[in-house]
């Protein structure tokens, strides 16, 4: 596989279309690099791709490219997510938590449809380990799905299509 055909670019954001990331009291990302672990925890060796796609997105701010996330105190105010279900999901695989510093978490809120992660993210989590690649891959055109978005297509209930795409993206 071609590591360039995945090349690894901040996301320019619109701060009129996405709102303020100053709002009082909101639990958000900021300018501090996360430190995720880069090590599966299946045991699989992870393709020299993948490390490589996986140390960029380790450089790079949070913000810069998974788009709008929040910790849970955010998601418990603003959309009703109990911190324990957010803790026990990310504990089941179940939500895609991005690690910000030593020990917190922050949520793509993208994931979210209705107060619950979008359906086939666990798959999708099983077959791309990391967190981080994981929701990169998420939120990008997959030319598996002919250029679609995958989380697009897991909200609108098509895991069937999504599961093996992402299978295939973490063979490479």
């Amino acid at each position: 596989m071609d590591c360039a055909r995945f090349r690894i670019l901040p996301r320019h954001r619109d701060k009129a279309a996405s709102g303020s990331t100053a709002d009082a009291g909101r639990d958000t990302a900021n300018t501090e690099s996360a430190n995720e672990s880069l090590a599966p925890t299946t045991g699989r060796a992870s393709s020299p791709c993948q490390r490589e796609r996986t140390g960029d997105l380790q450089s790079m701010l949070i913000e810069d490219w998974a788009g709008e996330v929040a910790g849970s105190t955010y998601l418990e105010e603003k959309y009703r997510i109990p911190r324990s279900t957010l803790h026990r999901w990310q504990r089941r695989g179940e939500v895609v938590a991005l690690r910000k510093g030593g020990r917190k978490h922050v949520f793509p809120l993208a994931q979210f449809v209705d107060g619950r992660p979008a359906p086939g993210i666990s798959e999708v989590l099983l077959a791309i380990v990391n967190a981080r690649l994981a929701w990169f891959w998420l939120t990008r055109p997959s030319p598996e799905l002919d250029g679609r978005i995958p989380i697009d297509l897991l909200k609108e209930d098509m895991v069937q299509d999504v599961v093996p795409a992402a299978r295939a993206f973490s063979s490479d």
